[in-house]
């Protein structure tokens, strides 16, 4: 059984060396992984990050998701865990399915959204969905991350697992919004969403995982993986939002977040 603390009592108290993973979980399988050049941290420049990786053509969903079950996340091909020096501040987390509850905040996010068509089906890059891309990208990460075409085929569009792709439509047909989505009968990883930036009153980020949750829902699918939360970095924040949800910890144990 899941064990649940409060999450004002882990935040006050619990020093992010409590997080330290070494050496880091083991991956699922008994595979070679690659520790990659260290480089600085997406999150907070003066540390130095470190991935350790491996690149694969083809996953079996369940592996998959015991790799994410030790830390694991993906990027295109490549399966990667973060092994950085005395530091394990990016702790995965997910959301249990069937005890989810919606807060004040996110049912009016749900209602602002109300007119969107949310359709799902095997991911397929257009102009259509580029154009949206990078409007994306110039208006939120200014030039840190590959805004050519090649480089989304490369960063969403190759998956070495069943990868499902969520878009979300006004009524007229206008694209507001595309989820990636890695698919497991275990579980559904929540790989990238990107939006109109255009359209801050309607909380899309939000509102993509509030319907990733229900995705999962109807298909009887227990948990959504939501990648990364950082203790300090306030992109990241967002994710401990959803709750009950559940924090890896550097034993393995999966526990919850109830406040």
């Amino acid at each position: 059984m899941t064990a649940f603390f409060k999450m004002p009592e882990f935040a006050e108290h619990c020093s992010p060396h409590d997080w330290s993973h070494f050496p880091a979980i083991p991956a699922p399988v008994d595979v070679p992984l690659t520790v990659l050049p260290a480089g600085a941290c997406a999150y907070n420049s003066s540390r130095i990050a470190q991935l350790r990786a491996l690149a694969a053509g083809r996953m079996d969903p369940s592996i998959y998701h015991g790799f994410m079950d030790a830390g694991f996340r993906r990027s295109g091909r490549m399966i990667y865990q973060p092994v950085c020096a005395k530091c394990r501040r990016c702790v995965p987390i997910r959301i249990p399915v069937e005890q989810f509850e919606l807060s004040k905040s996110q049912r009016r996010v749900v209602r602002r959204n109300a007119d969107l068509r949310v359709s799902v089906s095997s991911p397929s890059l257009t102009d259509e969905k580029y154009l949206l891309y990078k409007r994306y990208l110039d208006s939120r990460h200014d030039g840190e991350q590959d805004a050519s075409r090649e480089g989304l085929e490369q960063f969403l569009y190759e998956s070495p697992v069943e990868t499902a792709e969520f878009e979300y439509r006004t009524p007229n047909g206008h694209l507001m919004a595309v989820g990636i989505c890695d698919l497991s009968q275990q579980s559904l990883s929540s790989v990238y969403f990107y939006f109109d930036p255009d359209q801050p009153r309607r909380s899309l980020g939000h509102f993509g995982v509030l319907q990733e949750i229900e995705f999962c829902r109807v298909h009887a699918i227990p948990h959504v993986y939501l990648g990364y939360w950082v203790v300090d970095a306030a992109s990241m924040s967002y994710k401990i939002a959803y709750k009950p949800c559940e924090l890896l910890w550097s034993d393995g144990i999966w526990r919850g977040v109830t406040h």
